[in-house]
């Protein structure tokens, strides 16, 4: 265990740079804080790093011990921090996938966050993100995943691209829009789907929908739309693997 007591410390430094998304991208690492969240990298495999002010109950041959000053430094919870670890970005092998989220747009951190950890809980294969989605290693992102983003493929990327692709592979691409749409409760189970949730407060942008398959509106009484990870949260249980 090495100790660290200045703020000027040249790691100090580093970590903190890591507070920024330019940062992060360039390095290609974050920052994570809480037990529960440290044990899902470790199990992972992600951490380089964890960082205490005194005895840690995780197994991990990199740690360091810093003083109060510098965890309030790094810490992003305005209540303080008792573990911080920091993380290289995830790194998946290529696998067989039938059930996938295209997120366009979807730039609420919680809500990005909330679908991730709902397309582990059921199953789904893959998430990917337009350009304009919330980042994923925005801390409030981070925590809103409780460690689901170290389980599941979650990128960035050119989403008409990615459309194409799905499809040429043998996916039905899915729109969750009210546009020429077919009730949720008539829509049949594809072998390979993409469902596709778009921005809060304009849905899925028009190069996009123009794109899928078919689009499917949720029935319901009172309200045309629901919050997205409302909305992906019923989608996905519905078309989770295995029924």
């Amino acid at each position: 265990m090495e100790k660290i007591n200045s703020l000027q410390n040249r790691k100090v430094k580093e970590w903190a740079s890591l507070q920024q998304k330019k940062y992060r991208d360039a390095q290609g690492r974050f920052l994570i804080e809480g037990e529960h969240l440290i044990q899902e990298a470790l199990e992972a495999g992600c951490v380089e790093a964890i960082i205490s002010t005194g005895d840690q109950p995780f197994r991990f041959d990199t740690v360091y011990e810093v003083t109060d000053a510098i965890m309030k430094k790094l810490s992003r919870n305005p209540s303080g921090a008792e573990y911080i670890a920091v993380c290289r970005f995830p790194v998946f092998p290529a696998r067989d996938e039938t059930r996938v989220i295209l997120l366009d747009g979807v730039q609420d951190p919680g809500n990005l966050g909330t679908l991730i950890r709902t397309a582990v809980s059921f199953g789904f294969d893959h998430v990917w993100c337009s350009a304009g989605c919330a980042d994923l290693y925005n801390e409030k992102t981070i925590r809103s995943t409780q460690g689901a983003l170290f389980r599941i493929p979650v990128e960035r990327t050119d989403l008409k691209n990615t459309v194409q692709e799905l499809k040429q592979k043998g996916f039905t691409v899915i729109g969750t829009a009210l546009r020429d749409s077919v009730p949720f409760a008539s829509l049949s189970v594809p072998d390979q789907a993409a469902f596709v949730f778009g921005n809060e407060g304009n849905g899925i942008t028009a190069e996009i929908l123009d794109l899928c398959d078919r689009c499917v509106r949720i029935e319901m009484d009172g309200f045309e739309s629901l919050n997205v990870a409302v909305a992906g949260g019923i989608v996905m249980y519905r078309f989770r693997k295995g029924i």
